[in-house]
This record gives structure tokens, sequence and C-alpha cells, in this order.
């Protein structure tokens, strides 16, 4: 039966009636019920490509690593030009910046943060992570309980990342209520309405560094420059609104991932402890099992892959979740293993558009891992939780209550 996206949406003439599958990723009851049973599902019972019709249009549908490698890397073929979904007026044009300028700008842009968000430059952090993580466990330590989600997950990646920027700390919970309402809200009238008041509240923010510098990551913006020449006020605009965003929502979706999977898994909590020495692979295969989001761009020209024929112009979206329980590339996929041999995850998409905060967001995992299990080794999801995910292109419990 077709779907009303469907019903709305005119598939395009050249897509094969028999690639046409409805998965509703991001937004079926399937999805919503167990989005990591969903993602196996789609690795081992469907078509390696296929094109599926959601409520923002349709797109070609990539599962296999090998073909979202090459989509991620492939800027001949392949464009990042007006790749989010986030409502803008058509009035008053921007950019993302950088996802959504092709090589070669797109690496001018991120050199301007290359010193803030290097391997070198996030290692300055440890100390800060590491303390921050135990302030936060010593509120809750002693009550044998708390909400993950609000208590330890949401609080140490995105504190340090409004410290990175600039942003004042006691907004940080309304900041994460607007990223949600953008990232998760199921009509495009509930995105515009946190969308306009993000970009009220960016702008006053640009304005007030601009006035104001310092040496955080929305001032090194303001004062960037691009092949010598300072950026424009919408360059700027664009790049800060893009960070954002970005920085608000994956990593303490990712986090609120594993400590469910820890929560219900005692022995393999047990052995990551007893395995203190190979917490950068752990935090690896961790990445692996629980990637958060998915990586689109349009077709610049025709293209054939795997004997599917793609017109210049159509949308393509990498499941990378999917794509990191690839068989063959991953032995075993489905199974968490600390000792599997390293190989590229997608969990960051990659080449080019690889996410920026690749680095910190590892650190901060790993930290977080290590403080946590040092002080509360043995916990549970609270009885008579029911696990609840919300729509949208961020993937993560929506609260997870614990008990120890």
């Amino acid at each position: 039966m077709a779907s009303q996206a469907q019903e709305t949406f005119q598939i395009p003439d050249h897509v094969p009636p028999e690639l046409v599958m409805n998965v509703g990723i991001t937004e079926s009851p399937e999805f919503l019920a167990d989005p990591y049973a969903f993602f196996k599902k789609l690795s081992l019972e469907y078509p390696p490509i296929f094109y599926s019709v959601g409520s923002h249009g349709g797109s070609w549908h990539l599962l296999k690593h090998a073909d979202a490698f090459r989509m991620l890397r492939d800027a001949e073929y392949f464009s990042n030009e007006g790749g989010t979904p986030f409502p803008r007026d058509p009035a008053d044009p921007f950019k993302f910046i950088p996802i959504e300028i092709d090589p070669p700008d797109h690496r001018k842009y991120r050199a301007i943060l290359d010193p803030v968000f290097s391997p070198q430059g996030i290692q300055t952090l440890e100390n800060t992570i590491r303390k921050l993580a135990n302030d936060l466990i010593d509120e809750v330590i002693d009550k044998g309980e708390c909400e993950f989600t609000t208590a330890y997950g949401r609080p140490l990646p995105v504190s340090i990342f409004l410290d990175l920027m600039g942003l004042p700390q006691d907004m940080r919970d309304t900041f994460v209520d607007w990223a949600v309402g953008l990232l998760h809200s199921t009509t495009r009238e509930g995105m515009a309405t946190a969308f306009t008041q993000i970009v009220a509240y960016i702008k006053q923010a640009i304005a007030e560094k601009t006035a104001n510098p310092d040496d955080k990551v929305i001032s090194r913006i303001v004062q960037g420059q691009i092949d010598g020449r300072p950026m424009s006020e919408k360059e700027s605009f664009g790049f800060v609104l893009f960070l954002f965003i970005a920085g608000l929502d994956t990593v303490f979706a990712t986090m609120n991932n594993m400590w469910l999977w820890l929560a219900e898994n005692p022995a393999r909590r047990k052995e990551i402890i007893s395995r203190s020495n190979d917490m950068n692979a752990i935090t690896e295969e961790m990445l692996r099992m629980w990637a958060v989001t998915f990586s689109g761009r349009s077709l610049r020209k025709d293209l054939e892959l795997r004997g599917v024929k793609m017109k210049a112009g159509d949308k393509v979206m990498s499941v990378l979740p999917s794509c990191n329980y690839d068989a063959e590339v991953f032995a075993d996929p489905l199974t968490v293993d600390f000792d599997r041999t390293r190989k590229p995850i997608l969990s960051f998409a990659g080449g080019v558009h690889s996410c920026m905060g690749a680095h910190l967001a590892r650190l901060e995992i790993r930290i977080g891992l290590e403080e946590w299990l040092k002080r509360i080794p043995d916990f549970a999801v609270k009885p008579g939780t029911k696990i609840e995910y919300r729509p949208g292109g961020v993937v993560g419990p929506e609260y997870l209550p614990l008990v120890w």
C-alpha cells in the first residue's frame, strides 16, 4: 500500500517499481520500536540499493559500506549542495557551512577551526572532560538512580561543546530543547518553529562576538578569512548555525545507546572494566554498533551502481548504521567484538565531509565510560521502564532511567 508520503511525492520514472520500498527510516512504527533491530534487518534482508519515500521526499538508500564509502568521498558524482533538510527562506538563502560546500572550497572553511578540533587541540581538554564527568557522577552516585540522559549523557558532551563555542552554560537545556525540536519534529511547522528560535539566537550571539571577540569557536569563525578575504555575514552565520545544530544532539544520543546496552549486558560491562588498557578499541567498536546519523548527497550526473541506474539530481542517502553492519567488511557484524580488526567505521561519515567533532566525540565517550564504570560499575534500567525513541535523523533513547 502506498504511504501518504508516496502519494504526495512523484517517484521518478527511471526508478524501477521493484526497488521502491517505503521502509520508514526515522519515522515508521518498526523503526521507533527498536531502531537498531531495524538497521540490522535492513542490512540482512533488503537490496543493497533501493528507493524509499519519507516525509522529506524520496531518495536512493545505500546499505553497503563500499557504496557509502564511495558516496562520502566521490565529489565528482556526489554533491553536498543543499544537503540538509532544514527549512530556509527562499528569499534569504544561505548555505550551512562547511557541510554544504563541496571540494575544493570545503577545506578552506574547515581550516579555520583545525586548531580547535584537531587531535592535538582536543587532547588539551582531557582533564576538563574527566573532571566534569566526575562532578556529574558526584551529583547522582549516592541517590542510587538517575535519568541518564539529563544527568550525564547530555550535560557531559554538551557542556564541553558550549565552552568551545563560547556560549553560556545556563542556557544548555534551552539549546538542547531547540535542537530536539528541529531534529526530531515530525512536521515542517515544528521544524520551522525551532529553527526560528535558533536563528534569532545565533544572530544575536554572532553580533555579541563581533563586538566582544574571544578565543572561542564563534569568534574564530567571525574573524576567519577565506582566500585572504573576510567571510561574509551569511557565511559566518551559516557556519555558526550548522555547528550549533550538529554539536548538541549526536554525542549524547550515542551515549544513551551505549549505556542502554551496558545496563542490559552486565557480563560485557565487566569485560570492559577488566580491559582498561583497551578503551580506544572498545570505544571504536561501540561507535560502530551505535551510529546515530545518516548522510545524504545529490547526484551531479548519471551513475550506475550495482546495476541500479540513478540520474543526475537524484537524492542519495547512506544508512550509516546499516553500513556499519556490512558482513563484507566486518566479520560477524551484529556482535559486539572488542578484538575485531580495525577498519573504517562510518559513524562519523567520511571523506572531506567527515564529522569535524569526531576526535572530540571519541575522547568524550572514552572518558565518559572510564569514569562512570570506575564509580558505578553495576547498574540496570529502572524496572518498568519502556524505552522510547523519537522520530528524526539522530537516533537514541528519549529517556534512560538507571538504578544501582
